[in-house]
């Protein structure tokens, strides 16, 4: 087995996985349990922002995008940003027909 010299590893304790893992059930939940509830289109805004909170905590913590180079966040959040104009702009298109 090879090793890299500029390779980095990244030992993450078992009690922030377990927190992390704490989180995303919680935010499941609260996300189920907002279904029940109507708000009308506020259900949906806040469905969508738990379920940014809990790609988050995926993102950052268990692909570990919390330890790499800063380029790889930079990235991501253009991408994000891209995906949120597009979808903007298809909503607008929608709601104007």
């Amino acid at each position: 087995m090879k090793t890299i010299e500029n390779e980095k590893n990244h030992i993450i304790p078992y009690k922030t996985f377990l927190f992390v893992l704490a989180g995303l059930i919680v935010l499941t939940l609260t996300s189920v349990t907002l279904t029940r509830i109507s708000l009308g289109t506020l259900t949906v805004t806040i469905a969508l922002i738990i379920a940014a909170i809990k790609s988050t905590f995926v993102l950052r913590i268990f692909m570990h995008l919390k330890f790499e180079n800063k380029m790889f966040s930079i990235a991501l959040i253009g991408v994000v940003l891209l995906l949120c104009a597009v979808i903007t702009i298809t909503l607008l298109d929608y709601l104007n027909r």
